[in-house]
């Protein structure tokens, strides 16, 4: 453990302050705030436990990206899975299976993890793993879609299930988002939001921040936009280069102060709403929390990477723990030889180190 800096309490102070944050944004709501209050009892006991593992020497991350899924119903220019072929139209015959999911989160919720994104690919094509999902009340889900798969059973069962929350991702205004992911796909997520604010459901938006469009994503314009729209929860998803080529439209340290500069002027303007960054400010937080550091990543055939945006694993949930998994040979080596820490122009520090990540893989000489 580095000495200066506990990332156990940096992850535990910003679990009670995405709480209430959430309880502030959720005030008009009771259904939501009901949830929210048990929720938070519940994140209480997750930290304890956390914190007995942390006694032993295991540190445990607060959050988990799960992928529940490689397929997906829309080609969005620029798609980082796709370019990585770790995304497809086709539902692959080695993905992890609903009861496979199950045993994942009831093993996440008995280590003390508290939130589990669940990711794609498009998420909402796998229903039965979002159906288990519903039954970890201690635990909340970040359901991160395209929106275009929204019906009314998905309706029911977000309604009767708060712990799920869906989060839509858009791109900016109808012109920026059907250019990316698709004519008719923009009308189609407003769509899905009025029938979420209709219903009185939190739902969020997921905005992804380049070095060129973060004065827009920011603006009161937008923003007053998702807030008519009835959006509680926005992420601003920091931009992973697909490769050499375009890591210069990855913000560096400018973009990313004045991003943070500008969620503490939305969260004072909007208060109820709920700002959040990803992978959010590494300086604060001691360091990239990729890795198991305060985050770690499940692909859909269960291989344990240490982030979305680096794709390599060497061991596999199907065959061991997720304890053991943590300590997996290549997470431990990224956490110990100090490549999560290294100080980095902009975009991804594992992007920056990919050869690196595949040294330790013997993947390179």
């Amino acid at each position: 453990m580095d000495d200066t800096f506990n990332i156990q309490e940096y992850l535990a102070n910003g679990v009670e302050l995405i709480i209430k944050d959430a309880l502030k944004a959720t005030f008009k709501n009771p259904k939501e705030s009901l949830f929210l209050l048990k929720f938070s009892k519940n994140a209480k006991k997750a930290t304890e436990i956390r914190k007995r593992y942390e006694k032993n020497g295991q540190n445990i991350p607060v959050f988990l990206i799960a992928s529940i899924t490689s397929s997906c119903n829309l080609h969005c220019t620029g798609c980082y899975s796709r370019a990585n072929n770790s995304c497809s139209d086709e539902i692959p015959s080695n993905q992890l299976s609903a009861d496979e999911w199950e045993n994942i989160f009831t093993q996440a919720k008995d280590i003390g993890i508290s939130f589990i994104v669940l990711a794609g690919g498009e998420p909402m094509i796998r229903d039965d793993v979002i159906a288990k999902a519903s039954e970890f009340s201690e635990i909340l889900f970040p359901l991160f879609t395209n929106g275009t798969m929204l019906n009314d059973e998905y309706v029911k069962l977000f309604d009767e299930n708060r712990n799920l929350v869906p989060i839509f991702s858009i791109e900016g205004d109808e012109e920026i988002t059907d250019s990316r992911r698709g004519k008719g796909v923009y009308r189609q997520l407003v769509n899905s939001m009025e029938i979420m604010k209709k219903k009185n459901i939190i739902f969020g938006a997921s905005l992804t921040f380049t070095k060129g469009n973060m004065s827009l994503l920011v603006s009161d314009e937008y923003i007053n936009k998702l807030h008519d729209l009835g959006c509680k929860v926005v992420f601003f998803i920091e931009y992973v280069p697909l490769n050499k080529q375009t890591a210069d439209m990855a913000p560096t340290d400018r973009e990313r102060d004045m991003l943070f500069s500008e969620i503490d002027r939305l969260r004072s303007e909007y208060d109820d709403m709920l700002f959040m960054s990803f992978p959010g400010d590494e300086k604060t937080s001691g360091g990239c929390l990729a890795a198991g550091r305060g985050f770690f990543h499940i692909n859909s055939h269960g291989g344990a990477e240490p982030c979305p945006a680096s794709p390599f694993s060497d061991v596999n949930v199907k065959d061991t723990s997720l304890l053991e998994a943590l300590d997996s040979n290549l997470f431990k080596s990224l956490r110990d030889e100090g490549i999560l820490m290294d100080d980095h122009e902009g975009g991804c520090v594992l992007f920056e180190h990919e050869e690196d990540v595949a040294r330790i893989l013997n993947r390179v000489d």
